[in-house]
């Protein structure tokens, strides 16, 4: 029997926001304000980077509405382009999520650490209590414990209603004297700059706001499931993406009313703990710190009961090693889980920072996001029949601008991270090289099994 298409408008504008507003927003503003360094180029990066989220989240909409299979990227990689591809980017999407769990686990750990004695407040504290927390919820997955879908609602309602009181900050009119050092520090830093200069500022502070709009791209995974698709698909997604921006920009605005430029470069680990002291007191500060710490568990948790699940879908394909694909009597992935929980563990290891952990994250992210909506030229043409049979599907309009515009900005972004870090470009190919060569090693070894 058919499953029954359920999702309707409103459903489907709460997926989309749940799925994008996570961890980022509580720290990349620093990076945003210190990469940006005027005040024009910080709000245009927030918008430029929601544009390009509508694009995203409109094109995956499609390609999960033309192509709505389990299985996700990997099929429609494989489907559209090579299995080889498939294999490469989707490990590349593997690595990079691992990586996103280890710096929202290093944000978190950088709020925890604030209220903390003095004397943990080393780096290598940080680094601990990341990987602790990391590690504390492989156990709690290997134990095949989850948490409930009643608390992950409470700590989403949890993180709204932190955005809310940081969002208090807009009316908040205590920090004139800090806009006019602000004046004085960006007319310095940019009175010889070049048009040039703005462009590679805005590309750079666009690496910390990618990774804040990320999560759109799981638009693809419903697709299949939306009544009236043509129609709820696209009022819901740009109703989404526009709440997002709207509060992104309205947070942002606060942080920068309160704080400043200035005060956003300075506060590295507790920015949205600072921003609450400077309205509310130490009291504030400290309550913010111990509730963020936990919001980033919750993430941390997810990102181990999802992730090790693609693992076994690749095993299940005969693509990945059947061992990734066995699990116990409480359905834990006995093999999967502890190598990806490894994965992100190493990446804490040899990256402390999460600037260095977001550019290589968002070079990878940039690979696999611009290739899987580059596959919808292909889709549409392999798909043909189902315009021709006036099948109910989304369509986006203004097509193929959207995703060329996508696809652009994003090459614009990879580009921007490899003049600021070229290590990332030599990681991310030899990733790529690692992978390919993964894959015809374990391709060989399933025909010979065969």
């Amino acid at each position: 029997m058919k499953q029954k298409t359920e999702l309707k408008t409103f459903d489907v504008t709460i997926i989309i926001i749940s799925l994008v507003i996570g961890m980022g927003i509580f720290r990349t503003p620093h990076d945003v304000a210190r990469d940006a360094v005027s005040q024009y180029i910080f709000f245009a990066a927030w918008i430029f980077g929601g544009l390009i989220a509508l694009c995203g989240a409109l094109t995956f909409a499609e390609i999960g509405s033309r192509y709505p299979v389990t299985g996700g990227f990997y099929k429609i990689y494989s489907y559209c382009f090579h299995p080889a591809i498939a294999f490469m980017i989707n490990c590349l999407i593997l690595i990079s999520n691992a990586a996103s769990i280890s710096a929202v686990a290093l944000i978190g750990a950088g709020y925890l650490q604030s209220i903390l004695p003095e004397a943990y407040h080393a780096a290598g504290y940080k680094q601990l209590i990341a990987i602790s927390a990391i590690l504390v919820f492989f156990v709690v997955n290997y134990l095949g414990l989850k948490m409930s879908v009643r608390t992950q609602n409470f700590l989403m309602v949890t993180k709204i209603g932190i955005l809310l009181a940081i969002c208090i900050g807009a009316f908040y009119s205590g920090s004139q004297p800090i806009h006019e050092a602000d004046k004085i520090v960006i007319n310095k830093a940019t009175q010889s700059w070049e048009t040039i200069d703005y462009i590679r500022a805005l590309g750079i502070a666009m690496i910390a706001v990618s990774f804040s709009y990320g999560g759109y791209q799981q638009t693809i995974n419903f697709g299949g499931e939306v009544h009236n698709p043509q129609k709820t698909i696209p009022r819901a997604i740009i109703t989404g993406i526009i709440i997002i921006l709207a509060f992104y920009l309205l947070v942002n605005y606060s942080y920068y009313n309160v704080l400043g430029m200035e005060g956003m470069k300075a506060n590295k680990n507790d920015l949205a703990a600072r921003h609450m002291q400077t309205m509310f007191g130490s009291t504030a500060y400290n309550i913010m710190c111990f509730l963020l710490f936990f919001s980033v568990l919750a993430y941390v948790n997810i990102g181990l009961m999802s992730n090790p699940r693609v693992m076994y879908a690749m095993a299940e394909d005969n693509v990945l090693h059947p061992s990734f694909a066995k699990q116990n009597q409480k359905q834990v992935l006995t093999f999967s889980l502890p190598v990806f929980t490894a994965i992100s563990v190493l990446t804490l290891i040899f990256s402390s920072e999460v600037e260095t952990i977001l550019d290589r994250v968002i070079f990878l992210d940039s690979i696999g996001l611009a290739t899987a909506v580059a596959s919808i030229f292909i889709l549409r043409k392999k798909t043909k029949h189902l315009d021709e049979q006036n099948t109910p599907i989304f369509k986006m309009k203004l097509y193929p601008f959207i995703p060329i515009f996508y696809i652009v900005a994003f090459l614009f972004i990879t580009v921007s991270i490899l003049i600021k870090d070229p290590f990332a470009g030599i990681i991310g190919g030899g990733l790529m090289l690692f992978f390919f060569v993964m894959y015809k090693l374990l391709t060989s070894t399933n025909i010979k099994r065969t």
